[in-house]
């Protein structure tokens, strides 16, 4: 069937046909869904009068029913207008036994109502993972009733856009490569797009891991880790429709802007958004919004513009698994040592210390500021046994004012002030004003108040997805792993840090979710092998393997003084704006120079991301290096890569991160003398005319 590529573009105009008339079909129940919908709430409301109460809830649920049926019908033709554009983008041809059946492979499944027969089957299902995991010969798929065998003998895949297709790449071991560089070469959108057609064996095993507990995703820039976390929750709601649902899902967004770039995926395979949130939005939550902090963009900032010794030594301090470990002994000895029991006087009865510490430790299941009123329960119980009648009043406020009294204190920042003095080192917190938080200190307070206040758990998160996992510490998983019971997937790549103070690592992750299952990617996808190999000599990553995508050398251009900087800069911006790519960052240090750069060079199509910044678009973005993770350009422009702007370690964090956004060319300049960071690498055509000069 099918065996010539004039056959599969015929083929390709009978499924068209049958998606239209599928098409025309729905739109036909969906028009008879709103009709009857209709005539039913005319109805009831023209007879209510007449109706009593069971005849009322009885109507309601029926519209419910008709209502949610009709969603459906409306969620499926949504399905189909998808598919008319592009059907399906793989072949294989299945032999088991006798039989010979050519499976074709979709963003969604389509049924002959007919024939009942499957003519798309949805990239997630079972028989669709040998797409991914064999070349031809032997192979196999497992499903509910067991392992089903056999041989591939013909593979194909397919590039369908608008209904027609543009190439047909024929089975052999490299078919995958070959669309690889065909969709790599491409230039980039403002939403990150769906990989199912290129998705590769190692990416497709995390994509199926239906069993891990937690997936920890260690991955080197540009191996798609992001886009694999999501299409393996998108695998998830597909695999477990009966159990969880889109509404289910959480993940927990590095920005907003992160979060509008990624959008489009899961709506893509067909699934609802999925809802997000910050690490800091989580924070005001479980603190009630009683307390302003700094946040983690305002750390960075700060030690960008500002770094100063004795901050960073409070920020490593806090990030370290010591630190957690002496918090974790601070909150054992305050089950000891919290307290000034004395023995209590309630008329003629005495209530002893023994007795009052017994029924505090007692309720040892029960956060300890939580205690006071089941101890006050078992004192009153304790006085009426001896006295032989009803307490008063007057005896119940008694005990009541008294048992609180025997806490030193239970303001919750005082605790964890107090915790500093125990270890002796109470330098080591420090407000920035007499009411704002330091960033290091949020979460080891949130730590704080789950262990001895408790906090209500995201029980209604089935699945929690943490991206840039380096950037968070022992603490914040700690925090993290008490309030979402659910299981996880866990991504990030330790090289892209923007704090290395406060890191963590896949390794480093493991100890706080020892039942999880670490899977390293090493190949990276984005960037040409030139820029790569560009960025491996700024941060060398030994595990990173790039695709030989070939492409231009990075070029490194100085200049006498800041004003011919950005003279280039615009003419750079001029010769984007007549290529074909339609993106491009210029990606800064700090957020002064971005805002610098956006003063300069303002024009049509050049937009500022900022920390309050909730969408990406196309053409040129000017942020910072910060914001920038996770994002990719076309066309990355790096500009103050001098030596006096680029020379700690946070700095070449910054400019590796910068670096690796960029697909196709990167640009980095600079007055005066270049960064040692970049001393040897790169394309530098105007090395002999740079002078020393101020920037």
């Amino acid at each position: 069937m099918n065996v010539t590529e004039q056959e599969e573009r015929e083929y390709l105009e009978e499924i068209k046909e049958k998606l239209l008339l599928a098409i025309r079909l729905t739109e036909d129940r969906v028009k008879q869904f709103s009709t009857e919908l209709r005539q039913n709430k005319e109805y009831i409301h023209e007879h209510k009068s007449g109706m009593d109460e069971a005849d009322m809830v009885a109507a309601g649920q029926s519209i419910n029913r008709m209502a949610s049926t009709g969603e459906s019908v409306v969620a499926r033709k949504k399905k189909l207008l998808k598919l008319s554009a592009s059907p399906y983008f793989g072949r294989i041809d299945f032999k088991t036994g006798t039989e010979k059946n050519p499976v074709y492979i979709g963003i969604h499944t389509f049924t002959d109502e007919t024939q009942k027969a499957n003519l798309i089957y949805d990239w997630r299902a079972p028989i669709s993972s040998m797409f991914y995991d064999f070349e031809l010969g032997d192979a196999w798929y497992a499903t509910p009733s067991g392992k089903i065998s056999g041989t591939i003998v013909r593979k194909r895949q397919y590039k369908i856009r608008e209904g027609h297709m543009e190439f047909m790449i024929e089975n052999d071991v490299h078919i995958h490569d070959d669309l690889l560089q065909k969709e790599l070469s491409k230039s980039s959108d403002d939403k990150m797009k769906n990989i199912v057609a290129t998705i590769q064996r190692d990416q497709n095993a995390v994509i199926r891991n239906e069993t891990a507990p937690v997936m920890i995703i260690q991955g080197v820039a540009g191996s798609g880790k992001t886009s694999i976390a999501l299409h393996r929750i998108a695998f998830l709601l597909y695999r477990f429709r009966d159990e969880i649902a889109a509404k289910d899902v959480l993940i927990i967004s590095p920005n907003k802007v992160f979060a509008d770039y990624i959008s489009n995926v899961l709506p893509e395979l067909g699934e609802e958004q999925i809802p997000e949130m910050g690490m800091e939005e989580l924070a005001h939550e479980v603190l009630e919004d009683k307390f302003k902090f700094q946040t983690f963009f305002d750390q960075v900032s700060s030690l960008l513009e500002k770094p100063d010794d004795k901050s960073i030594e409070r920020i490593q301090f806090k990030s370290t698994f010591e630190f957690l470990s002496k918090l974790n002994q601070y909150i054992v000895h305050l089950e000891n040592n919290f307290f000034t029991f004395t023995e209590l006087r309630v008329g003629t009865v005495v209530v002893p210390f023994p007795f009052i510490l017994e029924r505090f430790k007692a309720y040892h299941r029960i956060p300890l500021l939580k205690r006071a009123p089941e101890v006050v329960k078992d004192i009153q119980q304790h006085v009426r046994n001896a006295v032989q009648r009803k307490l008063t009043g007057h005896e119940k406020n008694q005990i009541w004012q008294a048992v609180p009294r025997m806490f030193k204190t239970n303001n919750i920042l005082e605790i964890y002030k107090d915790f500093y003095t125990w270890i002796g080192k109470p330098e080591l917190f420090k407000m920035l004003d007499k009411d704002t938080l330091e960033y290091a200190d949020v979460f080891p307070l949130i730590y704080c108040k789950i262990r001895l206040e408790g906090a209500p758990t995201y029980d209604y998160v089935k699945h929690l997805l943490v991206d840039e996992m380096q950037d968070y510490t022992a603490v914040q998983y700690s925090v993290l792993s008490h309030l979402f019971k659910c299981k996880k997937t866990i991504l990030g790549d330790v090289n892209q840090t923007i704090n290395p103070y406060s890191s963590s690592s896949s390794e480093s992750i493991e100890r706080v979710f020892p039942q999880g299952d670490v899977v390293k990617l090493f190949r990276s996808y984005r960037s040409t092998f030139e820029i790569s190999g560009f960025a491996q000599r700024i941060s060398r990553n030994p595990d990173l393997i790039p695709l030989e995508r070939h492409g231009q050398e990075p070029v490194v251009k100085g200049f006498i003084s800041n004003v011919e900087e950005i003279e280039e800069i615009k003419k750079l911006i001029a010769e984007f704006k007549n290529s074909r790519h339609p993106t491009m960052g210029i990606i800064c240090k700090t957020q002064k120079q971005a805002d610098f750069v956006y003063r300069e060079v303002q024009a049509p199509n050049i937009f500022l991301l900022t920390a309050e910044s909730t969408s990406f678009k196309e053409g040129v973005i000017i942020t910072t290096a910060h914001l920038a993770k996770g994002l990719e350009f076309d066309e990355v422009i790096v500009p103050f890569v001098s030596v006096r702007n680029y020379h700690t370690d946070v700095d070449k964090r910054m400019l590796y991160i910068a670096c690796t956004r960029a697909l196709h060319r990167l640009t980095l300049t600079y007055t005066g003398e270049k960064s040692p960071f970049i001393l040897h690498t790169g394309v530098d055509p105007d090395r002999d005319k740079i002078k020393l000069s101020h920037q």
